[in-house]
């Protein structure tokens, strides 16, 4: 069994498909091809295979350059951060712009606890009628 792929990157020349549906650079499919034949095209061309999607049948290679690649797993990283976390709790505070001081105090504490145990906190001012 292959080992799964967490993390975009080259592959190289370790592939363990035999038969892999492969992507040229500009995006455009060449269809089911012999690994061999993929290793041939991504050595005339310069260029490096990179794994796509492994769960359908054949496997999803794409011929990519360095920037290409490199590019990607920025948009990947970027991705990731903006992504809420799992763990990660967004606490919602709703208010009117009449609260009186006090009312006020005691929220704004409740937010300053909130944030400190790292929740993302959302506050909504109403206005008064």
């Amino acid at each position: 069994k292959p080992k799964s792929k967490a993390a975009f990157g080259s592959v190289g020349r370790r592939i363990p498909y035999r038969i892999l549906h492969l992507i040229n650079q500009d995006g455009e499919s060449l269809g089911n091809m012999h690994r061999a034949d993929a290793l041939k095209l991504m050595d005339q061309h310069g260029l490096k295979l990179v794994l796509l999607r492994e769960n359908v049948e054949p496997p999803v290679y794409r011929l990519m350059t360095g920037q290409q690649i490199h590019e990607e797993q920025l948009k990947r990283a970027e991705k990731k951060k903006a992504s809420p976390k799992p763990g990660m709790c967004t606490k919602e505070l709703s208010f009117s712009s009449a609260i009186a001081k006090n009312d006020l105090d005691t929220k704004t504490k409740q937010i300053a606890q909130w944030i400190e145990k790292r929740h993302h906190v959302k506050v909504t001012i109403r206005q008064a009628k």
